[in-house]
C-alpha cells in the first residue's frame, strides 16, 4: 500500500508534519510511543481511530526516511 493512502502532510494540520490520513496523530508521535515501550495494542486501545495498518505505515515512513537520510562526515 502506498504510504500516501494513510500517511499525509498538508500545511493546515500540525504546520505541516507527517499524519494518519483523517486524523491529528502525527507519524512522530505514533513512532515515540512504539519507542517508549507502548505496545500495538496499547495504541489501538487508546487511540480508536488508529488501526494496525496506520501504525504499520508509521513504521514504513520512519524505514523510508533512515534509507533516505545521508550523512557526509565534514573533515575536522
Amino acid at each position: 500500500m502506498p504510504l500516501s493512502e494513510r500517511i499525509v502532510v498538508d500545511p493546515e494540520i500540525l504546520a505541516g508534519k507527517p499524519v494518519i490520513r483523517g486524523t491529528r496523530l502525527a507519524v512522530e508521535f505514533v513512532l515515540e510511543l512504539l519507542a517508549a515501550g507502548q505496545s500495538e495494542q496499547d495504541l489501538l486501545t487508546n487511540y480508536p481511530g488508529l488501526t494496525h495498518d496506520d501504525i504499520l505505515a508509521c513504521l514504513s515512513y520512519a524505514s523510508y526516511l533512515a534509507h533516505e537520510y545521508k550523512a557526509y562526515p565534514i573533515p575536522a
